[in-house]
């Protein structure tokens, strides 16, 4: 027994020190990604807190605020039209109990006057824009704008109209991927193989237990962006008061397992980008950047502008070094000129 420890121990040492050496340095065996965007401020159905969700005039708002991507959901038409809606039953969002499925373009109802926003109960978003749009329309208005486009639905011929439209306005490498459900991404990737895509919840965690595992230095990953919650904002979000209590325990080991900075620095250096949803108040946007998340998704594109004025123009202050060479350029020239 004795022998075997003697040699067990130095193995596990040296696979311990390997490991964190390569955690904190990708780049000697992964070539870094190399997206052209990088998101701080993400548009969840373009800001379904401020305008109703999905819609050009919130996808407008969002990118009058700065949004460095918009995140939306598609669904094919009975006349095959690929649509810009979150849910594919129209009851919540319309008022009808139709699946847009069963509906040509054309008979497609318009948004309710006010929507519920789905991250804030209790807070309800409107505006003059109630029109369903096509995802056409979107690429056509937003061409250079990164865009998030969520597949709900397992369906053949929408992932290869989305495909299609996404060549036809060449923006592959703008546009992201992004499904809950594996069968779904293989389908997307086997159509499109050449856009980014998301980790789907199961790869997720598999990506965790390689974190903890020491593995995750040395295994290649395919995704280009992790899009996740905060599991602090779930009880506030999806749990009545009188279960707070019970779910306590659950959601905070999950915030110890998920919310690591190392992880997410490393995912970082290989130029995978973490994003964080839904989160809506200012509180969470602080956590969330002080954990080193790439960026954040939420519903309220002018509240998460004004906080990144605030907390970019401080972090500046406080680590001039920090700054991006284009931006300190800017500012030298700025002061030769003065």
């Amino acid at each position: 027994m004795l022998p075997s420890l003697y040699y067990l121990v130095p193995v596990l040492g040296g696979y311990a020190a390997t490991s964190y050496y390569l955690l904190k340095n990708p780049h000697i065996l992964h070539r870094k990604k190399r997206l052209p965007f990088n998101c701080r401020h993400i548009s969840h159905r373009g800001g379904a807190g401020e305008r109703i969700e999905n819609t050009i005039g919130a996808f407008d708002n969002a990118t009058a605020n700065h949004t460095d991507l918009l995140e939306l959901d598609c669904h094919l038409t009975k006349d095959g039209q690929v649509v810009v809606s979150h849910d594919d039953n129209l009851l919540r969002q319309a008022g009808h109990d139709v699946n847009i499925c069963d509906v040509k373009y054309e008979d497609l109802p318009q948004y309710k006057e006010t929507l519920e926003v789905t991250f804030f109960p209790g807070h309800m978003s409107s505006g003059h824009d109630r029109q369903m749009p096509l995802l056409e329309e979107v690429f056509q208005r937003f061409p250079e704008k990164p865009i998030n486009i969520e597949i709900k639905r397992d369906c053949d011929e929408l992932i290869k109209k989305v495909s299609d439209l996404v060549k036809k306005y060449q923006r592959t490498e703008r546009t992201i991927w992004a499904s809950t459900s594996d069968p779904v991404m293989k389908k997307c990737r086997q159509e499109n193989s050449d856009m980014p895509f998301m980790f789907t919840p199961r790869r997720g965690i598999i990506l965790l237990v390689l974190y903890y595992t020491g593995l995750l230095p040395f295994v290649p990953l395919p995704e280009s962006v992790v899009e996740t919650y905060m599991p602090s904002i779930i009880n506030r979000t999806y749990f009545p008061h009188n279960q707070l209590m019970r779910n306590r325990f659950l959601v905070r080991l999950q915030d110890k397992l998920m919310m690591r900075k190392s992880l997410f620095k490393h995912l970082q250096a290989r130029g995978i980008q973490v994003y964080l949803w839904v989160l809506n108040q200012e509180s969470d946007f602080q956590r969330a950047f002080d954990y080193g998340v790439t960026g954040i998704m939420t519903d309220y594109p002018s509240k998460l502008h004004r906080f990144l004025q605030k907390y970019e123009g401080g972090q500046r202050a406080r680590d001039p070094e920090t700054q991006e060479p284009a931006a300190a350029e800017e500012e030298e020239q700025q002061q030769h000129r003065c």
